[in-house]
């Protein structure tokens, strides 16, 4: 059974033409369409797996975990190679939804304008310079410094997938405070991290990823796996980013533990899902 820590209110009931066999329809379909764009293996610069297989998968997930809608103004922070976007392709309404991806990567980003937005007009896509030590080292942008290019309560659904597994503590923060800022009211983040509390220190059954064997990084809340450049792969304390949700404005509806810490989940990363409560 997956665990599911915090559960502060039920999840959105599908809308009645996306019930559950509908989903399980639209996900295999998604992972068999050949002529959905995929970029080149070599290209793909960050995730594992099969691009078309994981982005089914969490296409599954927005729809029955986080209450995504055809009609919601989708913002994907991190997009790389449109892992996301392209099986939202098949999902957004062309005329109500809409879709914005941004990341540090121009390649990704040239990727999936010339791939995607070319086939599908409500699907943009921007490179945003920020510095990284791995995917973008010359950016101009300090992540501290992160001002996301959108206006005040823009999106109705905000998508972390892989990347406050990439930050240092600090900026998390700073994304957070921009991901409320641009949040409608009741507008949802979904989010994936690597949770390191005692379990997955102690790791009582083997059963535990074995890349994931993280060590605690100074007195701070960050943990990082030793064979790995820093921000390869970043864990948090249990509680950082529980604390960092709520002190940001945002209200966590679940968190639910993922199977890289060796429990049954259905789901990989550690998972939040927040909501913001802004003025109505």
């Amino acid at each position: 059974m997956t665990e599911i820590i915090a559960l502060k209110k039920a999840q959105p009931e599908l809308t009645p033409t996306f019930n559950n066999d509908h989903v399980e329809w639209l996900m295999e379909i998604v992972q068999r369409n050949r002529f959905l764009p995929r970029p080149d293996p070599d290209s793909i610069f960050v995730g594992d797996g099969n691009f078309q297989a994981v982005g089914a998968e969490f296409l599954g997930h927005f729809i029955r975990k986080g209450g995504l809608l055809p009609d919601s103004r989708v913002l994907d922070i991190g997009c790389g190679i449109g892992r996301m976007a392209v099986p939202l392709t098949q999902y957004l309404d062309p005329a109500k939804g809409s879709y914005r991806g941004i990341d540090p990567v121009a390649g990704g980003i040239n990727w999936c304008q010339q791939m995607i937005s070319s086939a599908y007009s409500n699907f943009e896509f921007r490179h945003l310079d920020i510095a990284h030590s791995l995917y973008n080292p010359k950016g101009e942008i300090n992540g501290l410094e992160l001002v996301l290019p959108f206006d005040d309560r823009q999106f109705d659904f905000i998508i972390m997938t892989s990347v406050v597994t990439h930050l240092p503590d600090e900026e998390v923060s700073a994304y957070l405070r921009e991901v409320e800022r641009v949040l409608a009211p009741g507008g949802r983040l979904f989010m994936t991290s690597f949770v390191v509390d005692q379990s997955a220190q102690e790791n009582p059954f083997n059963k535990r990823d074995a890349r994931l064997g993280f060590q605690r990084y100074d007195e701070g809340p960050c943990w990082f796996v030793p064979e790995l450049p820093p921000l390869a792969a970043v864990g948090f304390d249990d509680g950082f980013l529980d604390n960092a949700l709520t002190h940001a404005g945002l209200s966590i509806t679940t968190k639910s533990f993922g199977h890289w810490r060796g429990v049954p989940a259905d789901h990989y990363q550690d998972l939040f899902i927040a909501e913001c409560k802004g003025d109505r």
